[in-house]
């Protein structure tokens, strides 16, 4: 029997059946990378540590034309990675980019697909930001600087990098949000917030971009000892010193918690992530899962990511947009 895919949906294959995202959710999130990612041309935000920093040294020993984009350059971190590209003969280009910045934005992407010579093959949304406590003490200069990060930053990129992937009728967006873009703990602050939009701009996105064959992945990591939480920490403390008693009054155990926090994230390796991410970019166009769990640990969000594909199945697989749905879900 043929392989049905979002592609064979579209050309008018009739599909019938249930989705298998238990099994998927099941399968061995540590999945084997590719040795070789010859040809592909990646863009990735947020390189200056972290998910990032790995993903951009990675791919490029691995053969990709990897653009590592960072904010606030010149900076010793972007210096360490072209040094690195010089040293190793690697496809590797340091591009700034805020993602809170209209302007970056467009200037840098306009630049990584001139050295690319066309659209590029893979952008990956990494860069993020968090803050802790209670909501109440979350106040608009921090709500507005972890939604500007962390859901305007991949759009102003999606946007960006979409019409020339668009006309060449291929390419792959990866936004990564968190097991907290799904379930929720008490005293994150806005990250939650932030990462549950994050979520469902990219299921939209994912449906929406199904006809001009463009992937969309959810990368969904549970805790890992990258630098998020040493500036988490700073930003918080920064919070809390302009906060109105008024509203830490409410709080003082969790307020204390939070004074007395330390480096985050365990023991788990960070590599998980690129290895996941460089995996999915392997497989076949149109089979590729809409969400992907990271952690060798607990994932809370699995039976959620079940219940809401069967939702949407339910609700719209048999309406008009039933073929981009079924073609996501890979019904």
């Amino acid at each position: 029997m043929p392989q049905i895919n979002r592609r064979t949906l579209l050309a008018g294959a009739a599909a019938t059946g249930v989705v298998a995202v238990a099994a998927r959710a099941a399968q061995d999130d540590m999945l084997k990378p590719p040795a070789d990612m010859s040809g592909k041309s990646v863009l990735i935000t947020g390189c200056s540590s972290g998910f990032g920093r790995l993903m951009a040294e990675d791919f490029a020993r691995k053969g990709a034309k990897v653009f590592a984009t960072m904010r606030n350059l010149p900076r010793p971190e972007a210096e360490e990675l072209r040094t690195l590209a010089q040293d190793e003969s690697l496809d590797l280009h340091v591009i700034e980019i805020d993602v809170t910045d209209d302007a970056q934005v467009a200037a840098g992407v306009a630049e990584a697909e001139r050295i690319a010579g066309g659209g590029i093959d893979v952008l990956v949304n990494n860069a993020g930001i968090s803050t802790a406590g209670p909501i109440e003490i979350q106040d608009m200069a921090a709500t507005k600087m972890l939604f500007d990060t962390n859901v305007y930053g991949p759009h102003r990129l999606a946007r960006a990098a979409l019409p020339a992937m668009r006309a060449r009728k291929s390419g792959q967006i990866f936004n990564v949000t968190s097991q907290l873009g799904r379930v929720m703990v008490p005293g994150f602050g806005q990250y939650s917030p932030t990462k549950f939009a994050l979520e469902a701009m990219s299921e939209q996105m994912a449906y929406e971009l199904v006809p001009h064959n463009i992937d969309v992945t959810i990368i969904e990591p549970g805790g890992y000892p990258t630098k998020i939480w040493d500036n988490a920490n700073r930003l918080t403390m920064e919070l809390l010193e302009r906060a109105d008693d008024k509203h830490l009054a409410g709080y003082p155990a969790m307020i204390e918690q939070l004074r007395q926090s330390g480096a985050g994230g365990g023991k788990t390796d960070p590599m998980d992530v690129p290895n996941a991410i460089a995996a999915i970019i392997a497989m076949p166009p149109g089979t590729r899962p809409l969400r992907r769990p990271v952690h060798p640990g607990p994932k809370p969000q699995v039976p959620i990511n079940e219940v809401s594909a069967k939702v949407q199945l339910a609700w719209l697989g048999e309406s008009p947009y039933g073929p981009m749905i079924k073609a996501v879900h890979n019904v």
